[in-house]
């Protein structure tokens, strides 16, 4: 700071430097005028101009150094006050600009809310008509048309609940449960709901889980499973699907493993990026780039680590580390 209240009074420094020299050129050329008196007032003008440089330093500089400090958020309180008609300008326009941001941003986040319940009660409209249709294709005797038929509404299905999660992502902290929950029936329950998928596709799967349970939120840690099984189901044909957990230095990890046509190395640091779909399918119209964003975003805030290894015509493979016990301390606490 103090380089930089120098740097702003440098004209006024040197207009002084420029004044001091002119006197004591002045008392060079007329010889009435004593040398070493001008060299004197000199020498106690620059004291006084340094004292004077001092004190307005520290009472200058304080409502700077107090803006620089403060949190960059919209709290007017800690904004520090004006002692100079300048710095009142300067407090009165942020001030008022930052009202008006803060009046911007309670409509905003007004009309955020306002569109998240309408669209959650639309959705959750829909689901009505959409019970009704399953139990409608449950009744069908044609195998191979119910068999289409559930296709289509599972994808449907599976594109709402997608929106619906997504919209709950922003008040994900307010949503949170962590619990001990049992792998085997939240993965044998969402492997069912994709059942007649797999079906069609003649996907089967192996699942091996030495750790039974890991510490998590069940509903949205079901989230994240269905769509790293729906993502694998997609892009694999007559093939297994691996799903296998173990414990290593109190951390639990669980792989999702299959044999589909894999990720390009090139697309393996963008897969997490929201709407990117592939560079290699990039024709591929049902891919909505959402699912592994989604997947990413409820991960961060269950402290969960992912891992991606894949292999063009090979598969893919994720990695889910979960936490110890002791780092959710602060989550379990909200």
């Amino acid at each position: 700071m103090i380089l930089k209240f120098l740097a702003e009074r440098i004209s006024w420094i040197l207009l002084i430097v420029i004044l001091q020299l002119l006197a004591l050129f002045v008392a060079f050329v007329d010889q009435t005028v004593p040398l070493s008196a001008m060299l004197y007032y000199i020498l106690l003008s620059g004291l006084l101009v340094i004292l004077f440089l001092f004190i307005r330093y520290s009472k200058e500089t304080r409502f700077y150094t107090e803006l620089e400090e403060r949190d960059n958020d919209l709290d007017l309180t800690t904004f520090p006050e004006a002692d100079s008609p300048f710095e009142a300008v300067i407090e009165t326009n942020v001030r008022d600009q930052m009202e008006r941001l803060m009046q911007e941003a309670s409509r905003n986040q007004s009309l955020l809310e306002q569109e998240k319940d309408e669209l959650l009660s639309w959705i959750h409209e829909v689901k009505t008509p959409m019970t009704a249709m399953r139990l409608i294709i449950d009744r069908i005797d044609d195998f191979k048309l119910k068999s289409q038929l559930t296709f289509e509404w599972m994808r449907i299905h599976l594109l709402l609940d997608q929106q619906l999660h997504q919209k709950r992502i922003p008040f994900i902290e307010n949503d949170l449960y962590i619990e001990q929950v049992e792998l085997e029936p939240l993965l044998f329950n969402e492997i069912k709901s994709l059942r007649s998928w797999c079906m069609q596709k003649g996907i089967g799967f192996d699942i091996d889980l030495q750790a039974e349970t890991v510490l998590t939120d069940a509903k949205w840690f079901a989230f994240i499973c269905r769509q790293l099984m729906t993502n694998a189901i997609k892009y694999s044909e007559k093939s297994e699907i691996t799903i296998a957990s173990t414990e290593e230095a109190g951390r639990v990890q669980l792989t999702i493993q299959d044999e589909g046509r894999g990720i390009d190395p090139r697309d393996l640091p963008r897969i997490f990026e929201k709407g990117f779909t592939s560079t290699t399918e990039h024709q591929d119209q049902a891919a909505t780039g959402m699912g592994l964003y989604l997947t990413d975003r409820i991960r961060k805030a269950l402290k969960i680590d992912i891992d991606v290894e894949s292999e063009l015509g090979k598969g893919t493979t994720f990695t889910l580390s979960f936490p110890k016990p002791n780092e959710f301390t602060k989550l379990g606490s909200m």
